[in-house]
């Protein structure tokens, strides 16, 4: 068993789902009532990226899981400036290691590191390394 921290709007979307339930019963469960599973939740997101596809045709050419949806998670918690062991715990990873696999560091958030490191001779220099072509494909290719 895991715990996650919840935003605020998500406990009160959650308090609707199992408003009369006991504290013991599971919050998402199947249409039966049951603990839904691994494979009715793979359903679930199949079905809803499924009605997607029909307003955002990108994703016709994409796969979507869980695994997606888990690894966009620490992502986003990586470039909102949270720490990689916080992110390891948050996901449940023993090492290290194994989130850095998650958590890889995208073209924008190498751009962001290399406007922190400025060099001092001021906006030319800064605005010229965007404009490289060569040194934009090798930042590219890391």
């Amino acid at each position: 068993m895991r715990y996650c921290p919840l935003w605020t709007v998500t406990v009160r979307t959650l308090r609707h789902l199992i408003a009369g339930r006991k504290p013991q019963e599971h919050v998402f469960v199947n249409r039966l009532g049951e603990p839904m599973t691994r494979f009715g939740i793979y359903t679930l997101v199949e079905r809803c990226v499924t009605l997607l596809r029909k307003d955002c045709p990108s994703l016709a050419t994409k796969r979507v899981s869980l695994h997606t949806i888990r690894h966009t998670t620490a992502v986003h918690l990586l470039r909102a400036g949270v720490d990689i062991n916080t992110i390891r715990a948050w996901l449940g990873h023993v090492s290290l290691i194994t989130t850095n696999i998650y958590a890889e560091i995208d073209l924008e958030m190498k751009a962001k590191a290399l406007e922190q490191c400025n060099i001092e001779e001021g906006d030319a220099v800064k605005a010229m390394w965007k404009s490289d072509a060569g040194l934009m494909k090798f930042l590219r290719s890391l």
